[in-house]
């Protein structure tokens, strides 16, 4: 540095944090509380995600005016209290035009400054005009005399409309903050990496990117918040899956651009497995967030000793600790020893509480009732379904009894196909397998077996031919192709929105293809009344993939 050349640093820390939809006095004690953790660092500048004062997403609350007032008076408050460093913190603006998804600078105990989201995104799981109009003013704060331009999660993936946003203050800005809630998807953070590289490297300036992180619903924001270079390196990176704070500093020069100096030490540095081991991580956090912030504190799920309910009930143990899940097995005359014994070792190996009701003499009642009805019949496969009924009637039972939610197993796979029994095995509060492919529970059992160093899923359930045990002998590929071709039309229908004529041209066998598509399209009736599950795919069935339940095209 020069002599007499003036040295300028601006401390920063990223709150990555969880909040709760509709909390607002919950999120406003947390962001506190982060306050409280970053205060020795001394930072400059605290930035909470986007929406986070109210959570996201809020969805229709809204469109109701009372929650809207208290969002607004949630972040008064939260200036009066927050009135030592300045904040810059997601919100839900409303105002007399409508309401604006908003970015506002706290200090001196007020607002002094309002940033409204430009760009609004209605692809896939997002309705975002349904809810908020555009900004149409780019905002400049300055921090220490470092001038940061201030933009929320997608101003930042389209850079054409982000250079006319940023076409008045291109010359007075020297790095760019983004508020975001980036819901997760398998290769969705390499994608996010790429366009904050891309948008850094483009305006050549330090772009910070602050991630909302926990499950709401159906959907995981998995956080890893980062901090990229103007030469549209990755610098630092926060914990993925779990709330964190980054710290970070800029140092300027007089007539410089800034540059990032280094992290406190304190920072979790990313190198986060991708792949499996991230999907095993949203789905543990996604089923944590939504048993906890749904007021449960234990889980029941039926235990067959097949590989779904193995996978389901490790990551309820893993989200829930083994003492708040219920495992119970329900075996007929066609469940076999093995399935049975692989049930209570699979209890066994996760210290959890298991039940054994045999529902044998159940099934016999049940039929003798029905036989009363002329045409009744215990060779169809309403008798299969029968068992799959009786078996949700008991989880509901005791569910209703003691307060436990009850975990579904089933997978993408069969959900895709109708390969489930309403108010049976879809009976619950919760489907943490919806949107995992058959042929990926196996990886996700075997990670799991790694990770814990041991066989926790015994072999012989990972190995075990696909079976809903109804019938003496049966196999699922007695109704369906067999699953790795099953998987691969599901993810070119569903995700490349491929047609059939456009399948069987690849070299999918025609038959396989006419099978699935017309149970795709016929079995959306279910798909609707199954319950919300944890969104790990580009496209997962529901807001990605909303289609008519009453309709004839079969292309």
């Amino acid at each position: 540095m020069l002599e007499g050349e003036e040295k300028k640093t601006v401390r920063i820390v990223l709150c990555q944090a969880n909040p709760v939809v509709g909390d607002l006095a919950g999120n406003r004690q947390k962001a506190m509380a982060f306050l409280e953790r970053a205060r020795p660092l001394k930072p400059d500048l605290l930035i909470f995600p986007e929406l986070y004062l109210c959570g996201y997403p809020p969805e229709d609350l809204l469109h109701r005016s009372g929650f809207l007032k208290q969002t607004r008076q949630a972040l008064l408050d939260l200036a009066g209290q927050f009135n030592e460093i300045p904040l810059l913190i997601g919100w839900a603006e409303s105002t007399d035009a409508g309401v604006y998804n908003s970015a506002a600078l706290l200090a001196e105990g007020r607002i002094v400054s309002n940033y409204r989201k430009a760009c609004l995104s209605d692809s896939g799981i997002f309705d975002e005009t349904r809810y908020f109009l555009s900004g149409v003013e780019p905002v400049v704060i300055t921090i220490r005399d470092v001038r940061w331009a201030v933009t929320i999660c997608e101003d930042l993936w389209d850079l054409e409309r982000l250079d006319s946003l940023f076409q008045k203050i291109r010359s007075s800005f020297d790095g760019i903050l983004n508020l975001s809630a980036s819901p997760f998807y398998i290769g969705k953070h390499q994608k996010r990496q790429d366009v904050l590289s891309r948008c850094a490297l483009h305006f050549g300036c330090p772009l910070i990117f602050c991630n909302l992180v926990g499950g709401q619903d159906e959907l995981v924001i998995d956080g890893r918040s980062m901090v990229f270079g103007a030469d549209g390196r990755l610098l630092f990176q926060a914990a993925g899956f779990e709330e964190d704070l980054l710290y970070v500093e800029f140092e300027k020069k007089t007539d410089a651009k800034i540059e990032c100096k280094a992290d406190a030490g304190n920072t979790s540095g990313g190198g986060e497995d991708e792949g499996i081991a991230e999907v095993w991580r949203a789905l543990v956090l996604g089923t944590a967030d939504y048993v906890k912030k749904n007021g449960f504190t234990k889980v029941l799920l039926g235990l067959s000793g097949g590989v779904d309910s193995a996978l389901a009930v490790a990551i309820a143990v893993e989200a829930l600790g083994s003492q708040n899940v219920v495992g119970l097995s329900m075996p007929s005359r066609f469940n076999s020893q093995q399935t049975q014994a692989d049930a209570r070792q699979i209890a066994e190996n996760l210290e959890i509480e298991f039940h054994t009701l045999a529902i044998d003499k159940v099934l016999e009642s049940f039929s003798g009732l029905l036989g009363s009805v002329k045409g009744w019949s215990e060779k169809g496969v309403a008798y299969e379904n029968l068992q799959a009924r009786i078996r949700g009637m008991l989880l509901m039972s005791l569910s209703n009894q003691f307060g436990y939610l009850v975990l579904t197993c089933g997978n993408k796979s069969e959900t895709a196909v109708g390969y489930s029994t309403l108010y049976g095995d879809t009976a619950g509060g919760l489907a943490a397998l919806k949107d995992i492919p058959k042929t990926m529970v196996y990886p996700l059992c075997d990670y799991y077996n790694r990770i814990r160093g041991r066989k926790v899923i015994p072999q012989s359930v990972i190995d075990r031919i696909p079976s809903a045990e109804l019938r003496d002998n049966q196999k699922d590929s007695d109704w369906l192709p067999e699953y790795d071709l099953l998987d691969q039309i599901l993810k070119e229908f569903i995700e490349e929105k491929w047609n059939r004529e456009e399948l069987i041209s690849q070299g999918f066998p025609s038959d396989a293809v006419e099978k699935v598509c017309r149970l795709i399209y016929q079995n959306e009736y279910k798909r609707r009344q199954n319950p919300p599950g944890i969104k790990i795919t580009p496209c997962a069935f529901g807001k990605d993939l909303r289609m008519p339940i009453t309709h004839r095209y079969r292309g």
